[in-house]
């Protein structure tokens, strides 16, 4: 908690007329955008204090602990300020993965009228697609031929991979290694997605590493 209390100068902050600062709310392991709301100088207070997102409502005019009615409540990892100090920053871990009010994950949940999941990181949405082609298989799919083909065909192949990307970083040719990593990063994400393991538990045991 002490790292949140030093990481926002209330008196720095510059709020609106209304005193209000825009406050984004992203996924700490994905990075995904599931939220926008308003802060005021005693919100952000309460935020950086209890290390829970807290928003100040404008219909309600009153502070708002966000999850306190469902249980969806924000836990803040990290938070931080934009470079004219207009806007916040909050890196959450969302309880219960639903950010907004209509039960969807995330409030940015819609495309030309149609919903759609929010973008994440790059291997998030390489790994939507490969589960995507386990649940719904393409004949021609090279991903749906590595999932037929199980444990087999999957770690053989990780296993020829992996040699790949120690014989191009002994070569020490840079180009090589970024294109043998990619391709060791998508067979591994094909194994996580055949034997069903979401790959936000591996982000969680990568967050658990850092400390």
């Amino acid at each position: 908690m002490s790292s949140l209390l030093s990481a926002i100068p209330l008196d720095a902050i510059a709020y609106n007329p209304q005193g209000l600062v825009p406050a984004i709310a992203q996924d700490y392991l994905d990075a995904t955008v599931l939220m926008m709301a308003w802060m005021n100088r005693e919100s952000l207070e309460k935020t950086l204090t209890t290390g829970e997102a807290w928003y100040w409502s404008r219909s309600r005019q009153e502070l708002w602990h966000k999850g306190a009615s469902s249980g969806h409540i924000q836990k803040v990892r990290q938070i931080r300020y934009d470079c004219d100090s207009d806007a916040i920053l909050l890196t959450i871990e969302q309880i219960g993965d639903i950010a907004c009010h209509t039960g969807e994950r995330s409030c940015f949940h819609q495309v030309n009228w149609q919903k759609s999941a929010p973008a994440a990181d790059t291997l998030s949405e390489l790994f939507k697609v490969i589960c995507d082609r386990r649940d719904n298989p393409h004949p021609e799919s090279y991903t749906c031929k590595l999932l037929a083909g199980g444990d087999n065909k999957i770690l053989k192949k990780i296993g020829e991979e992996s040699a790949e990307v120690v014989m191009a970083c002994k070569d020490k040719d840079g180009d090589a290694i970024a294109a043998e990593v990619a391709d060791l990063f998508y067979h591994t994400l094909v194994a996580l997605a055949y034997h069903q393991v979401p790959l936000r538990d591996v982000y969680k045991k990568l967050q658990d590493r850092r400390r």
